[in-house]
């Protein structure tokens, strides 16, 4: 089933994205919720059409992102957490962790748009993927340290 997403979905695509999903994902999900509608011949000229009328300012979007870019591109962060004897955490260091550490720092960064790839369960040096455009994403290291 092919539709045209509203807003962007994680490991799916960005907005104004055409994309191919299965049916039931599609129609029992996606359309509901208002994340996409079903790409017909007329809903895709709209898309072109709109997407048209919408490139300058889809530009300027992505020199934003390129700006924070720049500025998260020599950022390194520690965050301090509770960690039992053997040097296991209690819980884990996720997304919310790095944003906050990062807002810290003076960079707002929404929590949805960090992905870290593996668990963080141990006490080490790791990093951080942050998306800030489909074409723009930086690389944030992060060491996690015993408070």
């Amino acid at each position: 089933m092919e539709i045209i997403l509203k807003e962007d979905v994680v490991n799916l695509g960005y907005k104004n994205d055409i994309v191919n999903v299965k049916s039931g994902y599609g129609r029992n999900y996606l359309i509901p919720t208002g994340k996409a509608v079903i790409a017909s011949p007329s809903a895709k000229k709209m898309l072109a059409e709109e997407l048209k009328q919408r490139a300058h300012k889809l530009e300027k979007i992505k020199k934003d992102a390129e700006a924070m870019a720049a500025k998260l591109e020599g950022v390194s962060l520690t965050i301090a957490t509770k960690v039992s004897s053997t040097g296991t955490i209690f819980g884990s260091v996720g997304n919310i962790q790095i944003a906050e550490a990062l807002a810290k720092l003076g960079h707002e960064v929404d929590r949805k748009i960090i992905v870290v790839k593996d668990a963080v369960k141990e006490i080490g040096n790791y990093k951080a993927i942050v998306k800030l455009h489909k074409e723009v994403s930086v690389e944030v290291p992060f060491e996690v340290v015993a408070e």
